[in-house]
């Protein structure tokens, strides 16, 4: 099997195909690197017979109108996409053969109309359905975005075999592709809720769409080919739940505590001027990971609403932690701007912390 990622960007695009016979596809392109594309598959002597979009992308504009445009390939995306030059139209459990590689096709609406994740027999491609970790998944607030329909289809997705390696549409900060098993232990989004209380918890992130992904949804609507269509920030985790929030807050500078130091207070019992502020869904701290005793528990998504509740810890020392970071430094940055003056982020989270345990000192 022929696998390779092809960008060095957040924006992930795979090529798939078969060794035999050096027929491949390639699954959500960016349109900027379509001549490098051309490029690879003429220098290693590859037949592109197929590109397909996982969906609408709304923060970089698709490639898939010029591959097809250099290449002849035909343009695959669901039978609900509304990208007007797609060359064929696929319908939930659609299977097919890539070469001697079989392939299905689940639809999987939640972050857009159209989604839909490739399944592989060692490997899922989630598109913006499934991020890796903390990163959680796409956001369901742009247009044709339901919290409801994304919760039915990680439900799907919860049923496959854990041992797909997952491989999302985007990712922000390094995370490496690990297996669906794996992601249902960590992935915040596949904890158990039900649906109401999930359709709640996405509610109140209360993202607000930023105004230049709806320009960019329209340009791939129209399957443009000019790169320059429209402004697009820079590799900005924009499609990520809390993507865009806004650049104040976005640049806000954070302090850190080391792991090291936290282990050192505990230890110590001097802890008695600083908060634990633990910022996980309910569900993460029952894991494997466990919790810090004395801790208090409120999601990310939740802090900026309750506020009033972390009025009296305004003048003691908070320290935010999450799994590996991210949801912790988000935390510790809408406490900040809020006028909390000592926030630090306990670097490298919970991950960190037990590793460290595990470490003779």
């Amino acid at each position: 099997m022929i696998f390779k990622q092809l960008n060095k960007i957040a924006c992930k695009t795979y090529l798939v195909g078969s060794e035999a016979t050096k027929e491949v596809i390639i699954v959500d392109p960016v349109l900027p690197q379509v001549n490098e594309y051309v490029s690879l598959l003429k220098d290693e002597g590859l037949k592109l017979t197929h590109v397909l979009d996982t969906h609408t992308h709304a923060d970089h504009l698709s490639g898939a109108g010029a591959l097809v445009d250099h290449t002849g390939a035909v343009y695959v995306m669901h039978q609900n996409s509304p990208v007007r030059c797609v060359g064929f139209r696929v319908p939930d459990g659609f299977d097919c053969h890539l070469s001697d590689m079989p392939v299905k096709v689940m639809h999987a609406p939640g972050h857009t109309k159209d989604s839909m994740c490739l399944i592989f027999p060692d490997r899922i491609l989630t598109g913006d359905t499934l991020f890796l970790d903390d990163g959680g998944a796409g956001r369901t607030d742009l247009p044709g975005g339901d919290a409801g329909e994304h919760w039915e289809s990680l439900q799907k997705i919860m049923k496959l075999p854990d041992h797909l390696v997952v491989y999302p549409a985007h990712e922000y900060r390094g995370r490496e592709p690990s297996s669906l098993g794996e992601q249902k232990k960590r992935n915040p989004n596949l904890q158990s809720r039900p649906k109401e209380a999930y359709i709640k918890w996405l509610t109140d992130m209360k993202l607000g769409p930023a105004d230049w992904m709806n320009d960019v949804l329209k340009a791939n609507y129209a399957c443009t080919r000019d790169p320059s269509a429209t402004h697009i920030p820079t590799d900005t985790p924009s499609c990520e739940m809390k993507g865009t929030m806004s650049p104040d807050l976005m640049e806000q500078q954070v302090p850190t505590i080391t792991i090291a130091e936290v282990r050192r207070r505990l230890g110590t019992k001097q802890l008695d001027g600083t908060v634990i502020l633990d910022v996980r869904e309910p569900a993460e701290l029952k894991g494997e990971l466990g919790v810090i005793p004395g801790a208090l528990n409120i999601p990310v998504g939740q802090v900026a609403q309750r506020l009033k509740e972390l009025e009296k810890f305004k003048e003691k020392e908070i320290v935010t932690i999450c799994r590996s970071g991210a949801r912790a430094h988000t935390a510790a940055a809408l406490l900040l701007k809020a006028g909390f003056r000592k926030v630090l982020n306990m670097s490298g989270g919970m991950t960190a912390f037990r590793k460290a345990e595990k470490t003779p000192q």
